[in-house]
């Protein structure tokens, strides 16, 4: 039993989480109209790891394509709050961030200056840390909140609490918990934007970690583009995380080779560990594999020829991942098929809302999911406004 005083405070709404998306409605409604309630020590602690410290804010490439979740639920958010209107927004607060990799917003600096903004925009409202939400219900239309310190009442209940990664950041399953007490289904969750670990076969790739090269994976009928990273572990790298978002179990397929041509090579005579477009210490740890020896391309036989060009198609299946430590998001989440998809609010319970990452949305690598809580957030707010 826990023993707390107990203390009965209203409010209009009562927002569970103090990540992106929960404090970016809390900017967005009235003044001293709610309560962001936090069980970590500090707000927007996600955001301020992300990106590696930097945080990648959005992407100039938006569209319900780069998700993995029922397009048609994800659209009308992302099209009234797109990466223009956020971008609008944080210029207002005074940030302008810097594109990298071709499409990616990143902070200028540091992470720090977009959770800055948060902070302050939200300092209108009641924040409380150090706080766990331990249940809620609701009577005779108006929820009531209990936390390890208070109990709490409102008239809109907003779960914006993230989902299952970093928790040593403070994640936990509170908003699904949270959710199944309402009445809402939870789809299966899974550590996503995550590296594998590998099988037996492919121990081998333990002793390339650190080496890196440009892939096309082919996962659940979906191709992932990008680097991909050898650790100690397994495989890491942009190419992994976002094939981690499509994949379950069994086989996917690594094209080592996307933009080679082998017929440029077909009469030359220098060596293999040459001529690929790879780094040597991968061609080499690959020949070994193959049972083939480091010559000239014109000295090898068909069949030899045969056997290389599997880096081209080379199948294997994951042992599994690295887990929720290491996840940058999860994917799964409240079933999104009982969730308006104009304001977000439950399709059971009248006044409650879910926000971000705990619905079953999840976006790839590049900003797309900090653009979801946001866009999430201003639908949810929109709705709110009008009611309180």
């Amino acid at each position: 039993m826990i023993s707390c005083i107990i203390l009965n405070m209203k409010y209009k709404v009562i927002i569970v989480g103090g990540g992106a998306s929960g404090l970016m409605l809390a900017s967005l409604l009235p003044k001293n109209t709610t309560l962001v309630i936090e069980s970590n020590a500090k707000l927007a602690a996600k955001v301020h790891v992300s990106g590696g410290g930097k945080c990648n804010i959005t992407n100039s490439k938006m569209g319900s394509e780069y998700f993995l979740a029922d397009k048609e639920f994800i659209a009308p958010a992302l099209k009234k709050f797109n990466e223009k209107s956020l971008l609008s927004w944080l210029s207002r607060q005074g940030l302008e961030p810097e594109i990298r990799k071709e499409t990616q917003y990143f902070c200028k600096n540091s992470s720090k200056e977009l959770v800055t903004i948060l902070e302050k925009e939200s300092r209108k409202q009641s924040v409380h840390l150090n706080e766990n939400v331990l249940s809620a219900s609701k009577k005779s239309g108006i929820f009531f909140v209990q936390t390890n310190k208070n109990l709490y009442e409102c008239q809109h209940l907003v779960i914006a609490s993230g989902g299952l990664s970093f928790p040593k950041l403070g994640a936990s399953s509170v908003g699904y918990d949270l959710a199944i007490s309402f009445g809402h289904s939870v789809t299966k969750v899974a550590p996503a934007l995550v590296g594998f670990t590998v099988q037996k076969e492919q121990f081998f790739f333990k002793e390339l970690s650190g080496a890196s090269c440009d892939v096309e994976i082919e996962v659940s009928n979906e191709i992932c583009s990008g680097a991909l990273l050898f650790t100690h572990k397994g495989m890491s790298g942009p190419a992994i995380l976002d094939a981690s978002l499509f994949w379950e179990k069994g086989k996917i397929k690594i094209d080592f080779l996307p933009a080679f041509n082998w017929k440029t090579i077909k009469d030359s005579r220098k060596n293999i560990s040459t001529l690929l477009p790879l780094p040597k210490r991968i061609t080499k740890a690959f020949l070994v594999q193959f049972n083939l020896s480091d010559k000239p391309f014109n000295m090898m036989s068909v069949e030899e020829i045969e056997k290389l060009k599997v880096l081209n198609h080379y199948i294997l299946s994951p042992a599994g991942t690295f887990g929720y430590s290491k996840a940058e998001v999860t994917k799964g989440g409240i079933d999104t098929d009982e969730i308006e998809k104009e304001t977000m609010m439950s399709k059971k319970e009248e006044a409650l809302y879910f926000l971000g990452e705990v619905l079953n949305v999840t976006g790839k690598l590049g900003g797309y999911n900090f653009q979801w809580a946001f866009s999430s957030a201003y639908v949810c707010s929109r709705d709110l406004k009008g009611k309180i």
